[in-house]
């Protein structure tokens, strides 16, 4: 069909086998519409000890976990650490994972980290404030802290660095020793996987869990008591 000069690609005839169709061009036969591939949207309970990662050359990743058939064609939305648990999203989808990640974006993240050492006093305000991380000079975003225990705590951040949330207790004076991430936007991890089980994403949670990052981002801009970027 396609040396025939059968299929067109945003209305110009394309006669390459192997030429690479970029996201959302319609693509027809003789004039009828052509589906494309349905997009993946998957929920990954990410155990310890596995990389962020397509591929790695001495180290595990998380796409050993899924079928073959699906793990050649996601890829991790941002990444989780080797030594950090919990939520990762996967997908096939660009647009949906630079969305998630960009920092434009300001997509509220949940950990839930067991420390080596009590919190200081003045925690809440610190990270509030936004900390200067060692060897940097730019200020973290503001992030919020709920006391779970004298060693335990939960922390919303609105942005990725490398090692955030370790960096941030470690300018604390603290240590992580567990680090769990629970939610992404309006998306929480499922309670139903164990440690290296996946699921698909509903319709709803494709679409919700972006929808709370823009929310994030408007409370970080424009309501009382905070600062922008």
């Amino acid at each position: 069909m396609i040396r025939r000069g059968e299929i067109r690609v945003a209305g110009q005839v394309v006669r390459d086998p192997g030429w690479q169709l970029a996201d959302g061009r319609p693509v027809d036969h003789l004039g009828r519409p052509l589906a494309g591939p349905v997009p993946l949207y998957l929920m990954l309970h990410k155990p310890c000890g596995l990389i962020s990662a397509t591929r790695d050359g001495s180290q595990a990743t998380v796409l050993s976990l899924l079928p073959p058939e699906l793990a050649v064609r996601v890829h991790p939305v941002g990444r989780l650490d080797k030594d950090t648990s919990g939520l990762l999203l996967l997908t096939d989808d660009g647009a949906w994972s630079h969305r998630l990640t960009s920092p434009r974006h300001a997509c509220p993240k949940v950990y839930r980290a067991e420390l080596a050492e009590p919190l200081v006093a003045d925690a809440e305000q610190r990270l509030a404030s936004g900390l200067v991380l060692r060897g940097e000079d730019r200020p973290t975003r503001p992030a919020q802290l709920e006391r779970l225990g004298p060693v335990r705590a939960r922390l919303t951040v609105t942005e990725g660095r490398y090692h955030l949330v370790r960096r941030m207790f470690a300018a604390l004076d603290n240590r992580v020793l567990a680090l769990h991430r629970e939610s992404i936007g309006g998306l929480v991890l499922d309670p139903a996987l164990a440690p290296g089980q996946w699921r698909a994403l509903t319709p709803i949670e494709v679409d919700g869990v972006l929808d709370a990052g823009d929310r994030e981002q408007a409370v970080s801009v424009t309501g009382p008591g905070t600062s922008g970027e």
